[in-house]
């Protein structure tokens, strides 16, 4: 989904919400690990991209979905929009909201698009509270905004297991349970991808969305060449961006 995210920026130079959700459905493959109401959603957005507008909203009786996927996928966005951050808060929520309505979705993928961002302009060198802080700054009132406050008082000396006591590991399959701990775990290790995937690994819980979260960060800090080169030439090849899919017209 990230990957679906790159094509829309590809092609529109912003997030089209018509054509980033164009480019989930066809890049659906039920295989994957999503979430069970993605598994319903996704092939409806393949079938009519434009149904995001009433189905993204409808999910869970209508308060709309607050999983982690929206901040699972967005690091490529905050890469993108870093030296514009107001941009970009509102790219990420438009990003969020064609999968993910609710406001704590949102929220996630602001902090970590935020997160991405300050990764790409200030590298490595950035103190894990001063992280913590900046991205705190612009993330709206919810249990997200709540939970990166904890991280910031926790201190980055604690342990994985005292983070995940407090903060979550992704075991709720939620934004808040999610995204504080991911944040943490990155601001401990901007200059080596290798000890935070580790690090991030080790916690358990949600470990395919947590590891892409905090990678998506910190490669953008520590660089391509902080990962191991065995990782690189074990990774599965990159799906297409599908950068020319067609938008639909927006619906009346």
């Amino acid at each position: 989904m990230a990957v679906a995210i790159v094509g829309t920026l590809q092609a529109c130079g912003d997030i089209n919400q018509d054509h980033l959700a164009s480019n989930f459905g066809r890049g659906y493959d039920p295989s994957r690990g999503y979430g069970l109401a993605m598994h319903g959603l996704l092939p409806k957005l393949r079938r009519d991209p434009a149904c995001w507008r009433h189905e993204s909203a409808a999910l869970f009786g209508g308060s709309g979905s607050f999983g982690n996927g929206s901040a699972m996928r967005v690091a490529p966005l905050g890469a993108y929009f870093a030296d514009d951050l107001e941009t970009l808060i509102g790219q990420a929520e438009r990003s969020a909201v064609v999968t993910h309505s609710h406001s704590e979705a949102v929220a996630g993928a602001v902090a970590i698009a935020v997160a991405a961002a300050l990764a790409t302009t200030e590298g490595a060198a950035t103190p894990p509270r001063d992280f913590l802080n900046q991205i705190l700054a612009r993330v709206p009132r919810s249990a997200v905004r709540d939970g990166i406050l904890r991280a910031i008082e926790l201190g980055s000396e604690a342990t994985v297991h005292q983070a995940v006591r407090i903060l979550g590991n992704g075991t709720k399959v939620s934004a808040p349970d999610t995204v504080p701990f991911c944040l943490w775990a990155a601001s401990r290790h901007l200059s080596d991808f290798e000890e935070a995937m580790w690090t991030t690994v080790s916690a358990l819980g949600d470990r395919d969305t947590t590891c892409a979260i905090v990678g998506g960060i910190v490669a953008l800090s520590a660089g391509i060449e902080s990962i191991p080169k065995a990782w690189l030439e074990c990774r599965e090849p990159l799906p297409p961006c599908h950068p020319k899919a067609q938008s639909p017209e927006p619906a009346a």
